[in-house]
């Protein structure tokens, strides 16, 4: 490991990040550091700089972002290959051939390989592969695979008592995308008004905004929306999270439900039920599913894969009443499915053989345990300081911290230790910053250190 003796100008405009950040990004496109070197930590940097953690931590993160540096879970930041497949002293010249080697990019944040079974995914991608490659020789259904919507249909009605055909599911890569088709079909009823929880799910709201729907917010409160506040004598729509609000993580009571589908058919409008992480449910039972309540076909319900089997895989579902799946049927032509057809069939063989079954049973054990080391380790590294919130289900707590430091500040702090910790504003108070902590990915035996060394960095 080099020194690192950067010569800090106090009278310059540039702050001391951007002075570190240049003078270790000019090191590296020298070859003063090179391409492996490991970088030090920031807790030594900054004290062998005499500047702050913040300072040396955006420095890094920066030369990260432009791909200068990368960062090993666990391990730390390290200086990246400029050239792939080639050193800085036998470049290949402008216009000449160059190897590139398989570059994937480094997590940046913490993982934990046991929460999925990816022998099992790979024997069921293989399956497709070598039995139904004809398949693969032509698009996907835009309403998706015969085969996944089948198994969707069985899974949903055991598992989160919604009554659905596979006639009434549509798959999509992501609830963003099946929410830009919900916009389409509701535009076509003459819907114009759209209701969302407040706080809520952001990138939902974006959506119907960007269709050009009028939105208004409505509180959350411990069991769920201000179902007072919707509105009435008009036809609109209503977007909810019933099971697991997203952030608060309230549970709507079944009194309550009844009263929102009270709503829905007396002001002839509909019920966008987002039923978020709803399976990973830890102390008791998951709540049924709204949909499966509803005797008027006033629901259209929002499912999703990314959780319980990996992010990177975009797989989400809806199921449509009756006139919202005749307006589909109408104008599904016109789009074209963006999701992989490869992995909708995986998925299908996956579900069919039991193993997603399987790997939700492992995930509500695994998670509770974290959950409860987590729990643990706030309090008693956090006590007065961060009190978690919404810890029933799910795979994030909400962190009510007290504190006047900015939270991007506190989330940049959390990242450099390979912790996703984001702000949300719906929560913060005077005096008190609300974030959200995922800690799914978290591995057990490192989850106590983890949140010890956070919590440090927060109060230091």
């Amino acid at each position: 490991m080099k020194m690192i003796s950067p010569d800090f100008d106090s009278n310059s405009k540039s702050p001391l990040y951007i002075q570190l950040y240049e003078y270790l990004k000019d090191r590296i496109t020298s070859g003063a550091m090179s391409s492996g070197e490991k970088l030090p930590s920031l807790r030594k940097l900054s004290k062998d700089l005499s500047i702050s953690i913040t300072t040396a931590d955006l420095a890094y993160s920066q030369l990260s972002v432009e791909g200068y540096i990368y960062s090993v879970p666990q391990s730390g930041y390290y200086v990246a290959e400029l050239v792939p497949g080639a050193s800085h002293e036998d470049a290949a010249p402008e216009g000449s051939s160059t190897n590139y080697t398989f570059h994937v990019e480094r997590p940046k944040y913490r993982y934990d390989l046991s929460c999925f079974n990816f022998v099992k995914w790979k024997k069921c991608m293989a399956k497709v592969l070598n039995n139904y490659p004809e398949a693969l020789l032509y698009e996907s259904d835009p309403q998706g695979e015969e085969a996944l919507r089948h198994e969707v249909s069985k899974y949903v009605y055991t598992s989160r008592g919604v009554i659905a055909s596979p006639d009434q599911i549509v798959i999509g890569a992501g609830t963003q995308q099946l929410t830009s088709h919900l916009c389409r079909i509701m535009r076509k009823m003459n819907i114009g008004l759209v209701s969302t929880e407040d706080p809520g799910y952001l990138p939902v709201q974006n959506i119907f905004r960007d269709h050009g729907f009028s939105i208004t917010k409505i509180p959350v409160a411990d069991d769920g929306i201000d179902i007072s506040k919707l509105p009435t004598n008009l036809s609109s729509a209503v977007y909810v999270s019933p099971s697991n609000q997203f952030p608060t993580g309230s549970v709507m009571p079944v009194g309550r439900r009844y009263k929102l589908l009270q709503w829905a058919k007396e002001n002839q409008s509909y019920i966008l039920e987002d039923d978020y992480d709803s399976e990973l449910r830890y102390f008791g039972k998951p709540v049924p599913a709204l949909q499966g309540l509803d005797k008027h076909s006033r629901v259209v319900y929002l499912g999703s894969f990314s959780s319980t089997l990996f992010p990177a895989i975009k797989i989400s579902y809806m199921v449509l009443p009756e006139e919202m799946m005749d307006i589909w049927t109408d104008i599904k032509t016109d789009y074209t499915q963006t999701c992989s057809k490869t992995e909708q069939l995986t998925l299908a063989l996956f579900m069919e053989e039991g193993s997603y079954s399987t790997n939700i049973k492992k995930l509500r054990k695994l998670y509770s345990q974290k959950l409860q080391v987590a729990l643990n380790a706030f309090n008693k590294y956090a006590k007065g300081i961060a009190q978690p919130m919404n810890t029933q289900s799910g795979i994030n707590i909400i962190l009510k911290v007290r504190t006047k430091k900015d939270p991007e500040l506190l989330s940049k702090a959390a990242e450099s230790l390979g912790l996703n910790v984001i702000p949300t504003s719906g929560l913060t108070q005077q005096d008190t910053t609300a974030l959200i902590f995922y800690y799914n990915q978290i591995p057990l035996d490192e989850m106590d250190q983890a949140i010890r060394e956070m919590i440090e960095m927060w109060i230091e």
